[in-house]
């Protein structure tokens, strides 16, 4: 599976740790930045261009961050083709119904509410589940037109 990474000041520590999670367990990550800490940089201008790079690369799907995952995922799902979907330390079954109803191409975590070892529960959980399809995607196409 290939995964498109990126985040803002605020998700630059969580980013870093979850990138090197994710090599080891063999996926192919695309970071689209943060690459350093700056307290005062923008979301956007790592955010959109991943959520670009997501919606004309179907073989990725993104995860992106900052503090809330809010803003992220707003500017995220601005893009024709993403749908970008915030979890920040909820029912898991959000993220659940994130790829099963709206298949998700992209989710948005909120740093400053999960751990390490939440937010890499929250992905495994996100990246095993599948779309269902069939009144979904009529749903989906509407987005899209």
């Amino acid at each position: 599976m290939k995964i498109a990474l990126a985040t803002d000041h605020a998700g630059f520590d969580l980013k870093e740790q979850i990138k090197k999670k994710l090599l080891k367990q063999n996926f192919e990550v695309k970071d689209f930045g943060a690459f350093d800490y700056d307290a005062v940089d923008d979301y956007p201008d790592f955010i959109m261009p991943a959520a670009k790079f997501v919606a004309k690369n179907s073989d990725y799907l993104g995860v992106i961050l900052g503090g809330s995952g809010q803003g992220e995922a707003m500017a995220a799902n601005r893009i024709t083709g993403v749908r970008a979907a915030v979890f920040y330390n909820g029912p898991l079954d959000i993220v659940k119904l994130s790829r099963q109803h709206n298949n998700a191409n992209i989710l948005s975590i909120g740093a400053r509410f999960l751990s390490l070892d939440e937010a890499m529960n929250v992905i495994d959980i996100w990246l095993k589940t599948d779309f269902e399809g069939d009144r979904h995607q009529r749903r989906i196409n509407k987005l899209d037109q």
